[in-house]
């Protein structure tokens, strides 16, 4: 058990940290002004860094690295903020590797090239107005006639909405109760009969737009089946992936709160002395500081423990998840605190990450749901929460 990282992935998080802190700051404080994500531009700066899907295999375009080399750059970017990190999550724990390991390969291929090199975004869309949590309740329905898969119904809280270039929908594609009718199939955004609701106004994650989508006889090549009916639990297998993701954005910003706070209580004064001098500063940080470090060590777990086909597995992507979500906000929240009215003013963006932090445990499955989750994994059966 080795808890230090190679030369190689030092070198790999150096240059992911060095790209993310002086090129992304003004661009994240444009983001978040204008609630506008990522544009291509950028995508293809990304990409040309190497930054986009660098743990999808290389015959799709990647550059085969692992998923522990992907977490260590996306926590980089992360720490200038959610919304510039946002297309290398997709990249690298997003619904790209479900189209990787399910898809034909035909399509796979050239959505995962497409992403890698910043030219195509794709988004997630699984939650419905009725179907978040329980997430077989789905009603959007596809159906196969000759060549074409045609899918009707409304999808809620895709981040992405609106904006990416296409969509890893799930649907029903069956009459089969609960998850034995749900698969997935990629829909591309110019698709005749699809339609956006207005963009959402969230507490935070600006610059990571969402909207309803609205699908009235969409129409898409049967090719664009992804998982069929009865593969609800490959879409999940892949999505344990996304978790680990999602973990890693608690963690940059519990991380760049800390550092923040590192810097300010060296310098800021009061009573003739650095407040870091103040027993009651000492206590915080040291909490800060070790729930940054355990909720790393558990995403690195995670990942490291991936399977042969590089996924994570549930018990694992669920208790760091859980644990990441809930501690970001602690740690952002006492970044705000310590910062007093510094941290509460927009200009210093302790008051952001705080914002952003608390999406994070709803996003991408709930805290309480990773904790059934993992209650599920320590009994050894899954639980019927509707009994």
């Amino acid at each position: 058990m080795d808890f230090e990282l190679s030369a190689d992935q030092r070198a790999l998080q150096e240059a992911a940290r060095r790209f993310a802190q002086t090129e992304l700051p003004e661009l994240a404080r444009e983001l978040e002004r204008d609630n506008k994500p990522v544009s291509h531009e950028w995508l293809k700066r990304y990409a040309e860094q190497g930054f986009l899907g660098i743990n999808l295999p290389a015959e799709l375009g990647g550059m085969g690295l692992s998923n522990l080399d992907a977490i260590i750059v996306l926590e980089e970017f992360v720490k200038v903020s959610c919304a510039v990190a946002f297309p290398v999550f997709e990249s690298v724990a997003g619904p790209i590797h479900a189209i990787a390991r399910n898809a034909d390969k035909a399509l796979a291929e050239k959505l995962c090239r497409q992403v890698c090199a910043g030219e195509t975004v794709v988004a997630v869309s699984m939650s419905e107005p009725n179907a978040g949590s329980a997430l077989t309740d789905l009603t959007t329905r596809a159906r196969i006639e000759g060549d074409e898969i045609i899918i009707n119904g409304q999808k809620r809280w895709c981040s992405g909405g609106g904006h990416a270039d296409g969509y890893l929908l799930y649907c029903r594609l069956s009459d089969e109760p609960g998850a034995k009718g749900v698969g997935a199939v990629y829909v591309e955004a110019d698709r005749a009969g699809l339609s956006f609701g207005p963009g959402e106004e969230l507490m935070g994650f600006r610059g990571i737009p969402s909207a309803d989508i609205y699908l009235d006889n969409v129409r898409v090549p049967k090719g664009n089946l992804v998982v069929p009916a009865g593969g609800f639990r490959r879409l999940m297998e892949a999505f344990d992936l996304e978790r680990c993701g999602n973990a890693t954005m608690s963690l940059g910003l519990a991380a760049a709160s800390l550092d923040q706070v590192l810097a300010y209580v060296d310098e800021r004064k009061q009573f003739g002395k650095p407040i870091a001098d103040f027993q009651a500063v000492q206590l915080r940080l040291a909490d800060m500081a070790m729930r940054v470090e355990a909720a790393r060590l558990l995403i690195w777990r995670a990942v490291s423990r991936s399977d042969e086909e590089g996924l994570p597995s549930l018990a694992d992507a669920s208790i760091a998840k859980c644990f990441a979500n809930e501690i970001t906000r602690d740690v952002c929240g006492n970044a705000v605190q310590l910062m007093g009215g510094y941290g509460y003013h927009k200009e210093y963006g302790a008051e952001q990450r705080f914002r952003d932090a608390w999406g994070w445990g709803i996003a991408g499955g709930t805290i309480d749901i990773q904790k059934v989750n993992i209650a599920a994994a320590l009994v050894g059966r899954r639980f019927n929460q509707r009994g």
